[in-house]
């Protein structure tokens, strides 16, 4: 029977493993969290459902990832021969994502000790037994199926931010690469959890999921904010701003609704795996950068394509998206990326962020010339062209896919304007084309 050595720790001398105090035991022997205590509100049946699948769409602050991470990092101490699959649609999202949830839970959970993370390769290790946590995207479908475990067998997958994940194939795929019997008598169970933000009501993932028969295989459920008792008064206070001043928004962001897609902006355009560097090679073909900041909330957003304009093509193959950023950081990840030597073309409302970007080495940053009407021109110009993307570029295609022509609250009909919203990478893709439009003389400026 399991003993406790200390006020910090429990020994379990049948499995030879040390587990932290704050775990409770029961007559079985195993190890259980108390939810009310490390985990919060709101997610008592995600925890013990242990059929095939759980699919948690959310809002932002709904507690759907840090819950993940927790229960992850919790059952593999639970069950000795468990492995977990971390996966995204690409693999350089993991690390500033999923991996470093993982660790918040690790601490949260007081077992630092207890396990070591690595970043080359990118994977985490319960040191007591040598079950592992791996991570993989799915822009290398390879590395993905062809996982090989040392301790036990790999029976969970955790698909983060699955919204990105536009094809049911890929995730057959996924599905299918959780197979085989589990160890007999040790109480594993398969199942593939997938937590995503809802943008899109068309997303194959409502149907398979949400709309699905009752099936004790499948949780589908829908949290948000209001289950987070952790936040303070001004994290609702970003809620209650968002509730009144963008409610469709909220709708989705706010209260973890499936968001309803209707009048797209830009509707030619494709999600397509291509060589860069061919299409860089392509003659007439003109490399294309915008940027457009962000705030507190908001990402600053670089747009990196390649235009056309003889095919009316543009062909979009990388992007930065992240929130939060000082001109310093911006300025050393778009080095880091490869792009400080190119000219990006960059929001003109923030003429002093570009003079400090300009001081810290991005000599070929400008700002965008505003012109009348400028949004719709721009959104006019870009039309006319036929829009591949590359499939790592994930918040493109997100915002590309929401982007739509706003509506009346009062009439219903829509307005010849894009919403205010998924404008982010929208914008700086009309701030990196602006040069070709001097003829007209028209730019594009938000």
């Amino acid at each position: 029977m399991p003993l406790k050595i200390s006020s910090q720790y429990v020994f379990d001398y049948q499995k030879r493993i040390l587990f932290p105090a704050q775990y409770t035991l029961t007559k079985s022997g195993r190890v259980d969290v108390k939810l009310p205590e490390v985990v919060g509100r709101g997610y008592g049946t995600f925890w013990r459902h242990k059929g095939r699948y759980r699919a948690v769409k959310g809002s932002r602050a709904s507690k759907k990832s840090k819950t993940a991470a927790l229960w992850y990092i919790a059952n593999m101490m639970k069950y000795p021969q468990a492995n977990t699959l971390v996966v995204r649609k690409t693999f350089r999202t993991l690390k500033d994502s999923c991996f470093t949830e993982l660790k918040w839970a690790i601490h949260r959970l007081g077992v630092d000790a207890f396990w070591e993370t690595k970043e080359s390769p990118l994977e985490m290790t319960y040191r007591p037994t040598g079950q592992k946590i791996y991570f993989r995207g799915l822009d290398d479908p390879l590395k993905v199926t062809s996982i090989t475990v040392e301790q036990g067998c790999l029976c969970w997958l955790w698909i983060e931010e699955a919204y990105e994940i536009s094809s049911e194939d890929d995730f057959n795929m996924l599905d299918e690469s959780i197979r085989g019997a589990v160890p007999e008598g040790s109480g594993l169970f398969k199942q593939i959890t997938l937590t995503l933000n809802p943008w899109n009501e068309h997303h194959w993932i409502k149907k398979r999921f949400f709309d699905a028969a009752p099936d004790p295989d499948i949780l589908a459920m829908t949290t948000n904010y209001l289950c987070n008792e952790w936040l303070d008064e001004g994290d609702l206070k970003v809620f209650e701003t968002m509730r009144e001043q963008n409610p469709r928004r909220y709708r989705v962001a706010g209260l973890g609704d499936w968001g309803i897609v209707d009048g797209l902006v830009y509707e030619n355009w494709e999600e397509k795996l291509f060589s860069v560097e061919e299409v860089r090679a392509l003659k007439g073909v003109k490399t294309v950068f915008g940027l457009d900041f962000g705030y507190t909330n908001d990402p600053s957003a670089l747009f990196c394509g390649f235009i056309d304009q003889g095919s009316k093509t543009i062909w979009v193959f990388d992007e930065m998206y992240k929130p939060g950023m000082s001109n310093e950081v911006i300025a050393d990840e778009i080095a880091r990326m490869g792009y400080g030597k190119e000219k990006i073309t960059a929001d003109s409302a923030e003429q002093k962020s570009i003079a400090r970007l300009q001081e810290l080495g991005l000599k070929g940053i400008r700002k965008a010339r505003k012109g009348p009407d400028s949004i719709n021109n721009g959104i006019d110009f870009l039309q006319d062209y036929h829009i591949s993307i590359h499939p790592r570029c994930v918040n493109f295609i997100t915002e590309i896919s929401n982007y739509t022509w706003d509506t009346d609250s009062k009439t219903g009909k829509k307005l010849n304007r894009p919403i205010d919203d998924f404008n982010h990478l929208m914008d700086a893709m009309r701030y990196a084309c602006e040069e070709l439009t001097r003829k007209s003389k028209v730019s594009f400026f938000k």
